[in-house]
């Protein structure tokens, strides 16, 4: 019997993905809290707009989302700003916690949201509107990049029939600095319904209306991930290919891999 209750839901895993139905699910029982949250993402971004003054336009805006970690936002502005693409704009938004001291940098851009949101999607949205350029990129706070991330990125964006969206391979190392494994799964849309492989620090992307995160509430339990949203919905009408090069160092540990974005 209970096979047979289960059929139904083979069939539809099978058809579309159970990472495209938990998202349907999402959407329709997180929705409420979603319209509230965007509601706030556009008075923060007019406020911030307001008072921080425009940010020159760029080739690429990098956006970095952080909460409450110093430390580890100082390493990832640094591989930010070493990049050997000299022609971008990183911002840095604070997710109402209050902003540490950071390199001074021409190039570097930070503002503190009037208060917590606990959602990351809502953070990097207001540093994708706050920004002006060509491509955007994505980087938290607890992960590095390789200096030549952005430019093995451009080379294939910019290239005679280049894609809208590339993605590197990501180095995932441990907390002690070891190498735990790279990270490298070729674009494919019917596979990524299926696998959760796609993560935004390792995605640059040509600014576009799609290009916004979900607003959902995800807490560590809610899957698939913002990242994955993000990815896969870009990648409806749009061309997305994999760089398979590592140039992402991604920190694997409870306190990175599932952030809890709470005040």
């Amino acid at each position: 019997m209970r096979r047979i209750a289960r059929a139904p839901w083979e069939l539809l895993k099978h058809a579309f993905g159970w990472l495209v139905l938990f998202e349907l699910r999402n959407k329709v029982v997180l929705f409420p809290s979603a319209l509230r949250l965007g509601r706030l993402e556009t008075a923060e971004a007019r406020r911030l707009a307001a008072t921080a003054g425009p940010i020159p336009h760029a080739l690429v805006a990098t956006v970095i989302a952080t909460h409450r970690r110093p430390d580890a936002l100082r390493a990832a502005v640094r591989s930010a700003l070493a990049q050997t693409v000299a022609d971008q704009v990183v911002i840095v938004v604070d997710d109402g916690a209050g902003l540490p001291e950071l390199p001074d940098d021409p190039r570097l851009f930070a503002v503190s949201l009037a208060r917590n949101t606990a959602v990351a999607g809502v953070v990097r949205n207001v540093g994708i509107r706050l920004t002006r350029s060509t491509y955007v990129a994505f980087l938290d706070d607890d992960n590095l990049w390789e200096p030549d991330h952005l430019e093995r990125a451009l080379a294939v964006l910019e290239s005679p029939g280049g894609p809208d969206g590339v993605y590197t391979a990501l180095r995932r190392v441990l907390p002690d600095g070891t190498e735990r494994d790279v990270l490298s799964v070729e674009f494919d849309r019917h596979r990524a319904a299926r696998e959760s492989f796609l993560d935004t620090n390792a995605f640059v992307a040509r600014r576009a209306p799609a290009l916004r995160f979900s607003r959902l509430r995800r807490t560590p339990k809610v899957l698939p991930r913002e990242d994955w949203e993000l990815v896969y919905r870009y990648s409806r009408g749009r061309a997305v290919r994999h760089v398979p090069y590592p140039t992402v160092r991604y920190l694997v540990n409870p306190e990175s891999f599932y952030t809890t974005w709470s005040g």
